[in-house]
């Protein structure tokens, strides 16, 4: 199982609209790609004081392959998106892993 984990630091004053967005269009519009198999979004609760409040959200592919066609074919467009609605409110990053 590859597990693809993206991070984000969102300020707290857009922190209720982003979850809203995440859970009922960002994270339903990736699943319906149908290459996911799962999603999870988390809360960070270790935080520190950084003017924002910390989300992982991880979804899992069956095979590298699926995942490669997701970011072939999806990621752009939807991340595009994301970053129209919360750009200069957020900051990210992406890991990539593997089920042990």
């Amino acid at each position: 199982m590859i597990i693809y984990n993206i991070t984000v630091n969102i300020s707290h004053e857009a922190e209720k609209e982003w979850l809203t967005y995440m859970k009922t269009r960002h994270i339903p519009e990736i699943l319906a790609t149908g290459v996911p198999a799962e999603c999870k979004l988390l809360r960070l609760l270790t935080e520190i004081d950084n003017e924002g409040a910390t989300y992982t959200t991880q979804f899992s592919f069956r095979s590298m392959e699926d995942f490669l066609a997701y970011q072939t074919h999806h990621q752009d467009a939807l991340v595009e998106r994301h970053h129209g609605l919360f750009n200069g409110m957020y900051v990210s990053f992406r890991t990539l892993l593997e089920e042990a």
